[in-house]
């Protein structure tokens, strides 16, 4: 199957406001493409800055993949926005039973039709000081076992430059590049036929997550930590933004940013 006419026509749209405004924005450079399955996938990739899902939206959109995100479900309900997303077929994220067997649904048809569903295993915005990929959220795992969709670990970096986490403007200049890696289908054989409980799903998306780890270590050329960063190890919320200076570690400050808030990133836990 393939996308919609009203689906196509509106990615069009969309990213011929997008896509524009990307390569003003910043150089680019792609690798691992051929790495990306024929059919439907699941992207996971690291997450360090608010326009991650440009970056990696742009990238797939570019090889003809069209990109479905995990969005909160009330964001269905705005006027205009709400049309964009049904129409593009993004995948609305309830915490009801019922609403997550929905959003696994919808998932099916993003995949069945050839398209790209992009969830952040990290649930929000690094914490990790030296902005490496910190501990996951299972949601990722949970959907590929339960669907037996392939899993596709990709990295970036440089996005982060042109606009660093947290920031009120780009920083154009002196130009920067955007370096996107994608690499193998993560092989989570091992689990199959094991029952979908904590520590199978926490085991799974471990290996989701040093997948990502290697191949930002390949882009940025140094060594991920031995233990990944864990929010609540170190006083810190799990979702929202966080104080990094200035104020308590753990509190979330302005809450609703489109990375943080808008886009349910985790997955349907």
């Amino acid at each position: 199957m393939k996308e919609t006419a009203k689906s196509h026509i509106t990615f069009v749209i969309v990213a011929g406001i997008v896509r524009p405004v990307m390569n003003l924005l910043m150089n680019k450079k792609w690798e691992g493409l051929e790495k990306l399955p024929a059919g439907g996938f699941i992207a996971v990739p690291n997450h360090c800055t608010e326009i991650d899902p440009l970056v990696i939206g742009h990238m797939l959109y570019n090889q003809k993949r069209m990109p479905h995100f995990l969005a909160k479900g009330s964001l269905f309900k705005v006027p205009v926005l709400g049309s964009v997303l049904r129409n593009t077929k993004q995948v609305p994220v309830e915490r009801s039973t019922a609403g997550a067997n929905r959003s696994l649904q919808v998932a099916r048809e993003v995949v069945d039709e050839g398209g790209a569903i992009i969830i952040y295993p990290e649930g929000t915005l690094t914490r990790d000081p030296e902005l490496w990929p910190m501990k996951g959220h299972t949601g990722a795992a949970r959907m590929a076992l339960e669907s037996g969709i392939p899993v596709v670990p990709m990295a970036h970096w440089g996005a982060h430059e042109v606009f660093p986490r947290y920031a009120k403007r780009f920083h154009v200049f002196p130009r920067k590049t955007s370096r996107v890696l994608v690499g193998d289908p993560v092989d989570l054989s091992a689990f199959a036929g094991r029952p979908l409980d904590k520590a199978t799903l926490t085991e799974a998306t471990n290996v989701i997550m040093d997948a990502i780890s290697e191949l930002l270590a390949s882009l940025r050329g140094g060594q991920p930590p031995l233990v990944r960063w864990d929010p609540s190890a170190h006083n810190q919320s799990t979702h929202g933004r966080f104080v990094e200076r200035g104020g308590n570690p753990g509190t979330a400050s302005n809450p609703g940013t489109a990375a943080d808030s808008g886009t349910a990133t985790d997955g349907v836990q």
